[in-house]
């Protein structure tokens, strides 16, 4: 039993002599004694000699009873039987100690000094779990668990408690980073710059000290000089110096953490005009690579403009053939975007994809097919909605040419839809695939952070707004608001999106009400015709992340958008509604994000991590499953961070987490070594896998 036992708390029987030869310091406490006379005098009335902390217990003995003799002390003497039970019920508390000890140097990498004692394994655990222990044990949360106080405070205790600490005070270490009186050590984690250490300090250490704590080794024999945490982020500390305590943030273990398939996005004109393959070797050699680092697909644009480009229902697709059969032999899935929209004039387009030829003839004789602005101002990028119903495309409505589309897509690539090659359809629903309102066109002179236009002036939309007015009695309000800015506004530059605004108005709640339920309506369509279509199938709809103007109470960006989400207003509820009717998943793009990202535009009162937040519970909530992707391109372990944050977060009860994430996009820069190293090691902590340089 004993051997089984020092197998199990890992010590050894030296350990145990050693520690069982220590001596007592003091009594039971439950047995009335004082916890500690090494750290006071006694004295005795008659003679009033001091004793010193040498050989205490003797000299405690022999005053005992010399004031049991004289009656001059104030203690009185205790049977020798009971002090001997109290010296054996000491020596094995201190050999259970030693044993807890020695598993914790041995098993945990506890770099604890020998004669440790029960505040240094506190302190130890404290570290371990993030916190900040200073010298006298004042403990708070680091950085990243809550608030710390103040550079000042933190100072002031820091001084206060040098004073009563020896400065060649052993060190303590945990996994090997030194501690104890090392207080720049714990300033690391609290994010300090150009903190000023006084001269009379402590923590002002000498050459001799700075040499000292040089040969520190923790338990894997790595001096804290060479440390990441500690070497890397103190300069030199000496008289009046500035210490730089910068360091960077730890990374969260992702190893064990559920498994989200990665995608990259393609380049855009992957097909060409013709539908054929632009560079079908290239592409074979790229996606080699990104096999390689098990990436576990990649996603493309269907292109409507392609596809059914010359005539009304002859549809090409050889180029997308070739292309799913590169896809099979690699082993890698697809997901697919219907995109009923242009490709070119936005952000990030390389490429120019219009709409079908035939369309555009249409869009020439009756050009309230496209979405209008208040100046007339069309936009050829989607069809308007209004049109939804219209049978004003050789004979068939706009909902009628997207099921016709998406149906042959399902029956040309039958045998990957059975094969697993095709995993996810998303149906584009407006702009660049979103669910939106052309609100912000580039072409048309907008430049972020402009609240945008609305886009309810064809004559197919304002039939619709006719109506509804008319139903509620006040056809007057038959109209678009006429004080909502331009563009490039700002909110209180208007009157209707201003603070007090009519936005908030008995016609303004009118409007928004109807222009919100026409998008709704839209998706609602053409989702039920794609359910239809790809049954069977996963399918998702794109929803885009307008962060800019979300703290003001109109969040008038979102208003002209199409969603009416102002802050007295949950306008994604009824979105969701919606997609979980359908069993549809939501695409959010704004996950990695953050203010960091918009310190340049710092006039818009943005907040990217407020919307996601909203977003993102508002599809939980219901039970929606989320896929997203970047809307920005990302190199850095930073933007992969926060990436991974959002896609499996850490405080969620529910457990939930991404369906998948598609990366934007493949292209040159990605394939760079530095870059590609940091997309390898970001698929493997969305995979769940264990990577071996966190950042500590």
């Amino acid at each position: 039993m004993a051997t089984k036992m020092q197998k199990l708390i890992g010590t050894s029987e030296e350990d145990d002599d050693e520690d069982m030869e220590m001596d007592v310091k003091g009594e039971d406490d439950e047995d009335g004694e004082e916890k500690d006379i090494s750290s006071s005098l006694m004295v005795c009335v008659d003679g009033g000699i001091a004793i010193g902390s040498s050989n205490l217990f003797q000299h405690q003995l022999q005053t005992q009873e010399h004031a049991s003799i004289q009656g001059g002390c104030a203690r009185r003497s205790r049977p020798l039987e009971e002090k001997e039970r109290t010296k054996l019920r000491e020596r094995h508390r201190r050999a259970i100690t030693a044993r807890i000890l020695a598993g914790l140097r041995r098993h945990g990498n506890y770099n604890l000094r020998v004669r440790a004692d029960i505040n240094d394994v506190i302190a130890a655990l404290a570290r371990e779990a993030g916190w900040v222990v200073l010298p006298d044990g004042t403990t708070f949360p680091s950085r990243c668990q809550g608030t710390k106080p103040s550079g000042d405070a933190i100072t002031s205790v820091a001084a206060s408690s040098s004073n009563n600490m020896p400065q060649q005070t052993p060190s303590t270490s945990l996994g090997g980073i030194s501690s104890g009186y090392q207080g720049t050590v714990e300033y690391n984690t609290c994010q300090l710059r150009n903190v000023f250490v006084p001269s009379s300090s402590h923590y002002d250490l000498s050459s001799a000290a700075r040499s000292h704590r040089s040969s520190i080794v923790g338990d894997r024999g790595e001096g804290t000089d060479n440390h990441p945490l500690i070497g890397g982020s103190i300069d030199t500390v000496d008289n009046n110096q500035v210490v730089d305590l910068s360091s960077k943030p730890q990374e969260r273990d992702f190893a064990g953490t559920p498994y989200i398939p990665v995608y990259v996005m393609l380049p855009l004109g992957v097909i060409n005009m013709k539908c054929e393959l632009a560079d079908p070797d290239g592409l074979i050699k790229q996606l080699r690579v990104l096999k390689a680092i098990n990436v576990d697909g990649v996603m493309v644009d269907c292109w409507w403009g392609i596809v059914e480009a010359h005539a009304p229902q002859e549809y090409n697709w050889n180029g997308y053939k070739r292309f799913l059969q590169i896809l099979r032999e690699l082993k890698l899935k697809l997901q697919v975007v219907m995109s009923f929209h242009e490709c070119g004039g936005n952000f990030g387009d390389d490429v120019c994809i219009p709409l079908p030829h035939w369309v555009a003839e249409i869009g020439r004789s009756n050009p309230d097919i496209f979405f209008t602005d208040k100046d007339g101002r069309r936009n050829p990028e989607c069809l308007s909605w209004g049109i939804d119903k219209e049978r004003i495309l050789r004979g068939r409505t706009a909902i009628e040419v997207y099921f016709d589309y998406m149906r042959s897509f399902r029956a040309e690539f039958d045998e990957f839809f059975e094969d697993g090659v095709i995993s996810m359809i998303e149906v584009g629903l407006g702009p660049c695939g979103e669910l939106r309102y052309p609100s912000c066109p580039v072409k048309h002179g907008w430049r972020y952070p402009g609240i945008g236009e609305f886009q309810c002036y064809d004559q197919y939309l304002l039939k619709s707004l006719r109506k509804e007015a008319d139903a509620r009695g006040h056809s007057f309000w038959a109209r678009g608001p006429d004080n909502a800015g331009s563009y490039n506004s700002r909110p209180h530059e208007t009157g209707f999106f201003c603070d007090g605004g009519d936005y908030d108005g008995y016609y303004g709640r009118f409007f928004l009400n109807w222009y919100s339920h026409v998008l709704i309506e839209h998706g609602d369509r053409v989702l039920s015709l794609a359910k239809l279509a790809f049954e069977g199938t996963c399918i998702a709809a794109k929803l885009p992340g307008i962060h800019w103007w979300y703290k003001t109470g109109s969040h008038a960006a979102e208003l002209t958008a199409g969603f009416y989400n102002p802050c007295n207003r949950d306008g994604y509820a009824a979105v969701m509604s919606m997609l979980k009717k359908h069993g549809v998943a939501l695409n959010f793009a704004c996950t990695e994000l953050s203010m960091l990202d918009l310190q340049g535009n710092s006039e818009a009162p943005a907040d990217p991590e407020a919307l996601a937040w909203q977003v993102l519970n508002a599809a939980w909530d219901v039970g929606i499953p989320v896929t997203s992707e970047n809307p920005l391109p990302c190199h850095n372990r930073e933007g992969y961070n926060r990436i991974l944050e959002n896609a499996k977060p850490i405080n969620d009860p529910d457990g939930w987490h991404l369906l998948s994430f598609a990366y934007l996009r493949l292209s040159p820069s990605l394939m760079e070594r530095q870059n590609f190293v940091e997309f390898e090691r970001f698929v493997k902590r969305m995979h769940g896998e264990a990577v071996l340089d966190l950042q500590v």
